[in-house]
């Protein structure tokens, strides 16, 4: 950062300073410091933490740049620092994940109803405990499932385990790393328990697509002690902060005393506000809901208005749900490396409304325009729908706090290897080579 007001996006490397240690955290927007008091008392789920500046109270300032990314994942990971960064930009193959102290906690993740997963599930969670020493979290309802509460062969094994339960617990200072068992969703739940700084996320590829998981689990033995280890190649999955402000209206009772003496009771309507937040990975989609009108929203840039959106609705996407329900809309697929909000309306009522890509420093806000027939329905990566009505706002930037993303090569290497396989993208027959006879005919 410049001078404290200018923001950017390019990733920074992190220069350790010994009395933050093991948290290290690099500037968010404004170049307002945060901080972290962290009390350890055995391996109990709660712990004390205090913010200086909490993310949802940064500040931002009008730039073409994005906020800068909190370079630390959770208690002990942080970027590895290169030397070799020219003007605070590193080549994407050169992220390098590193622990500032050895991680002993690990978060297991594993798809719900899917039987084909119970044998990786308790072959790695024994590996984990009893080979690697680790402390394993695992979700209560993970443990719920009949084929794992009756199995006694590992009930010694599932005493170990730290439970918790989803918007109940916070768990934010107890994770060091997380293992994602299953496809794409089980990163996407793994982004939704972390509201600020995320620990590092080892996928799997034990799922139906695979795009966000480039690990095989044959060899996982292998893979995890490495990650354990330290100095693995990561990606950094820019999110987007979303808020969500509802005009509720409230009855302001006003007692009157009439010239009999008798109380008279004037209530009228004042409005007031409610803000939810929420971090996001693949997108926020605006639909029409249920309602057979178009969804007739408007598109705030910066506080200005730039269109109205009638269609199907709309798709404010990161780089990261470029290749999802936004390449389903038609709009391009971006690197997750590239700093940039997309906006992709859906079956839009002009032929002319194409996807745009904007830069990670924009502030978009949408409201339902005052003339729409019906209200309008959002969902962040697919979860916590809910319904917008007149009054109400949706607020979207970047989040400083990325999904740091632990790669199998490389993040070129592997997007480009996902886009292959998993989307077979530009997969076709290729053209037979033309003999030299056939060379000498089509010269005549």
């Amino acid at each position: 950062m410049d001078n404290g007001h200018e923001t950017t996006w390019p990733l920074r490397t992190m220069e350790a300073v010994p009395e933050l240690m093991p948290y290290c955290f690099s500037g968010c927007d404004g170049g307002e410091n945060l901080s972290r008091t962290h009390s350890h008392s055995g391996h109990g789920r709660h712990k004390s933490r205090s913010l200086s500046a909490s993310a949802a109270f940064f500040r931002r300032t009008q730039s073409l740049h994005g906020p800068s990314p909190v370079t630390t994942f959770g208690p002990k990971a942080c970027m590895l620092q290169n030397p070799k960064a020219v003007m605070h930009i590193q080549d994407p193959a050169s992220q390098r994940l590193t622990w500032n102290n050895p991680p002993k906690s690990v978060l297991v993740i594993k798809k719900i109803r899917d039987a084909s997963l119970l044998g990786p599930f308790k072959e790695l969670c024994i590996f984990l405990t009893e080979i690697k020493g680790m402390i394993v979290y695992v979700e209560k309802k993970v443990l719920e499932d009949p084929a794992i509460a009756s199995d006694e062969s590992f009930a010694a094994i599932k005493k170990t385990f730290c439970t918790f339960q989803d918007d109940l617990d916070d768990i934010s200072d107890c994770i060091d790393f997380i293992i994602c068992l299953g496809g794409d969703g089980t990163l996407l739940y793994a982004s939704s328990l972390f509201q600020e700084s995320v620990p590092p996320v080892m996928a799997f590829h034990l799922g139906s697509l695979g795009f966000l998981t480039p690990f095989s689990f044959d060899t996982y033995q292998s893979q995890v002690t490495q990650i354990i280890e330290g100095n693995a190649a990561i990606i950094l999955r820019s999110r987007l902060r979303v808020k969500v402000s509802r005009e509720s209206k409230e009855k302001k009772v006003q007692n009157l005393v009439d010239k009999t003496g008798l109380i008279i009771t004037n209530g009228e309507s004042v409005g007031s506000h409610r803000t939810m937040q929420y971090q996001v990975l693949n997108e926020v989609v605006i639909d029409r809901g249920p309602s057979s009108y178009l969804s007739n929203v408007d598109l705030f840039l910066d506080g200005h208005q730039i269109t109205t959106v009638q269609g199907d609705g709309v798709i404010v996407s990161t780089p990261t749900g470029s290749t999802a329900y936004a390449a389903a809309a038609g709009a391009s697929m971006i690197h997750p490396n590239v700093p940039a909000i997309l906006i992709a309306p859906i079956c839009p009522h002009s032929l002319s409304f194409r996807p745009i890509v904007m830069p990670a420093g924009v502030e978009l806000m949408i409201k339902l325009s005052p003339d729409a027939r019906n209200t309008a329905w959002v969902s962040f990566d697919g979860r916590k729908r809910q319904e917008i009505s007149h009054g109400d706002s949706i607020t979207i930037t970047t989040s400083c706090f990325p999904v740091p993303s632990i790669c199998f090569r490389d993040p070129v290497n592997d997007w480009f290897e996902s886009l292959a396989q998993c989307l077979h993208w530009n997969v076709r027959k290729k053209q037979h080579h033309l003999s030299s006879e056939e060379d000498d005919e089509e010269e005549f």
